[in-house]
């Protein structure tokens, strides 16, 4: 079982822009988010992870979660569209955004790069329980593995079953 955390809020999520790569830091929404989570850092849990970009680190630490960080669980490198908002984008990137798995971002990585990073990251853990302190695509991505789709807002957190033995 994975205990999906999305980080808390930063400015360009409560904006709505596409944050991939860029480092931004919580706001104080983010925070209290964060630290709001503290009831679900303990556990049991055979591993506790986080992405290494600093809105998930942090999340981590006001948790008051001992996770490791790694590059294996960023988001989506959303390229040229990075800091952009919908109406910013033109047609044919609006649509393979809602067409989602044949997107390849400008100048960004391809949904197809994307999930096979989370995927190869998430059945390469042992079995039993996990925490992983993650992105929006990250949990949208696995949620989407098990025939579910939701935007995951900031500072929420989801349980996903993957129905196989991660060993």
């Amino acid at each position: 079982m994975l205990r999906l955390v999305r980080h808390g809020e930063t400015d360009w999520s409560a904006e709505r822009r596409y944050t991939g790569r860029t480092d931004v830091g919580l706001n104080d929404v983010g925070r209290r988010q964060a630290a709001a989570l503290s009831e679900i850092a303990t556990g049991p849990y055979e591993s506790v992870w986080c992405s290494d970009l600093g809105r998930c680190v942090e999340t981590a630490r006001l948790m008051g979660a001992e996770a490791t960080p790694t590059a294996e669980l960023r988001e989506f490198d959303f390229g040229e569209i990075e800091g952009r908002q919908w109406a910013d984008l033109d047609g044919a990137t609006q649509q393979g955004l809602l067409d989602f798995d044949g997107f390849v971002a400008p100048g960004g990585e391809s949904v197809a790069a994307f999930g096979l990073r989370i995927d190869r990251f998430v059945d390469g853990l042992a079995d039993g329980h996990h925490l992983l302190i993650v992105h929006g695509g990250v949990v949208r991505h696995l949620l989407r593995r098990i025939g579910a789709d939701a935007d995951v807002r900031p500072g929420t957190w989801r349980d996903v079953e993957l129905g196989q033995s991660n060993s």
